[in-house]
């Protein structure tokens, strides 16, 4: 364990190798062209180069730039939001089809001011990309939605292959760290898309080092697995601005690995925890049986028809 306050410097293992190759210059040029937002950029991601540049996985930002809420950890702007644009779907496709992504994760600022919490924007993006490309999986990362259910079904009508909705942190740690945000309201999300879509695979994120016990992080992972939760992140939380949350103390990649074997144990189908991990990370692992298979099926058709496949694959 560290205490981040007795070290000026990161420790070690928070280094990243950035590699700012062809792909990844591509990708970030055609994000601009497009007028696309992508929390890979907006949240600081410290993974953006590997997954733009040898995943080929990208997480698109859709509804604006600008959220309704301001979490204390989180380093998208907060704000007044600007209009919904309905063509940002079909310019998400139309990206995703260029560059041969073989997953894509759709996530949103907060719209707190849309009756349906930007759900249909969402559902029409999900949509958009399996008619342009439907050898990409798409997983879907919203916000609560303040508990309507009916948008919830706006959005699971679109069928994703994977639901991702963030715990972000233990129960005691909520509501200090999510604004507006309601630890077991997120929970009762994730029951709900099983109960809509059993074979959906649902996956939450915890941050460490916030000020969690590990008692606490075990609770939470016992409180996912009780909601039918299948995958589970742990990651690092990095302090984006001296604005926001201070990072309690700073995990060791051993306590990280101590943690993983914690949640397979407890039933999750596929954990992803380390230092540099987000909710995103590796997420074209995570994909159900089903979901490889129609990639699968389809790329076979496109080889069976004499197209290439090289930027399916």
């Amino acid at each position: 364990m560290t205490n981040a306050k007795e070290h000026v410097r990161k420790p070690e293992w928070l280094k990243v190798k950035l590699n700012t190759n062809d792909s990844y210059k591509k990708l970030k040029k055609m994000m601009r062209e497009k007028k696309l937002n992508t929390v890979c950029e907006e949240a600081k991601c410290p993974n953006i180069h590997e997954c733009w540049s040898e995943r080929k996985t990208a997480t698109f930002m859709i509804l604006g730039d600008t959220c309704t809420r301001a979490c204390r950890f989180c380093a998208v702007k907060t704000g007044l939001p600007n209009e919904l644009d309905w063509g940002e779907p079909e310019r998400v496709a139309e990206s995703t089809e260029m560059m041969g992504l073989k997953h894509v994760v759709v996530t949103a600022v907060a719209r707190d001011d849309l009756n349906d919490g930007g759900a249909a924007v969402f559902a029409e993006t999900v949509r958009a990309i399996h008619r342009r490309l439907p050898s990409c999986t798409v997983e879907v990362l919203p916000s609560d939605m303040k508990g309507d259910y009916e948008s919830l079904h706006t959005l699971m009508d679109a069928e994703p292959d994977i639901f991702n909705h963030n715990i972000e942190t233990v129960r005691r740690l909520t509501k200090r760290v999510r604004a507006r945000a309601m630890y077991d309201r997120s929970l009762e999300l994730l029951a709900r898309v099983k109960e809509i879509a059993p074979n959906i695979p649902t996956k939450s994120s915890i941050m460490v080092g916030l000020g969690e016990t590990k008692e606490e992080l075990i609770e939470a992972m016992d409180d996912l697995r009780g909601h039918n939760v299948d995958i589970l992140t742990l990651g690092q939380y990095l302090q984006p601005t001296k604005k926001h949350l201070d990072v309690v103390r700073y995990y060791h990649p051993d306590e990280f690995a101590e943690l993983k074997e914690i949640a397979l144990s407890k039933g999750f189908k596929h954990c992803e925890a380390g230092p540099m991990v987000r909710s995103s990370y590796h997420a074209d692992e995570q994909v159900s049986e089903t979901s490889a298979q129609r990639r699968i099926k389809y790329l076979k058709g496109v080889e069976a028809d004499g197209r290439t496949v090289d930027n399916l694959q």
